[in-house]
């Protein structure tokens, strides 16, 4: 370990709330020295489909209601949560082929967006339909029914928005074969 890392403080996360979903299992299973899908490439379309007409609730504790004062003005906001079906003894992966296909290159773990990474918190930009109290419905989440909530921002394009995209030539791929009906 670095001397960097060993000046850092104890990290302790805590959820702040749940996700319920109509999505139950994982796309992406993380084995003993890869991803594996568990759906075909015609299944993983409609899964993302299904996943953008996906109406969730977010369900935060009782206790931190206070802290959503304000988020309805925003139209999307970033969720970050925790892919809790994926085994922690899967979490050592250092390189994947990007969503499990052999077809494409190995990949550093931090070039994809597996959840099986050291510390697998998750972040997704999705709309915001409603607030009701401490609830939360949004559209297009991705994560699966019970993921623990460990926070919650505001979308603001002046803070996250990047002029400029590039991507690697595998992952334009994986975008245009997703939006490609004829694939």
């Amino acid at each position: 370990m670095s001397d960097t890392i060993k000046t850092f403080p104890e990290m302790a996360l805590r959820p702040v709330g749940v996700v319920h979903s109509s999505i139950k299992t994982p796309m992406l299973l993380a084995g003993k020295s890869d991803l594996s899908l568990t759906e075909r490439m015609d299944m993983i379309k409609a899964h993302h489909r299904q996943v953008e007409a996906c109406i969730c609730e977010l369900v935060i504790e009782p206790q931190w209601e206070e802290l959503l004062d304000g988020i309805e003005g925003f139209s999307h906001v970033l969720v970050l949560y925790w892919p809790h079906l994926i085994d922690p003894a899967r979490r050592n992966l250092r390189k994947v082929h990007p969503m499990g296909r052999r077809d494409l290159p190995m990949q550093g773990i931090f070039a994809t967006c597996s959840p099986a990474r050291p510390n697998p918190v998750l972040v997704s930009a999705v709309p915001l339909v409603a607030r009701a109290a401490n609830v939360l419905t949004v559209k297009g989440l991705e994560a699966v029914d019970g993921s623990p909530i460990i926070d919650l921002k505001p979308y603001s394009k002046n803070y996250l928005q990047v002029d400029n995209l590039k991507m690697p030539a595998w992952m334009e791929q994986i975008h245009r074969e997703l939006e490609d009906d004829n694939i």
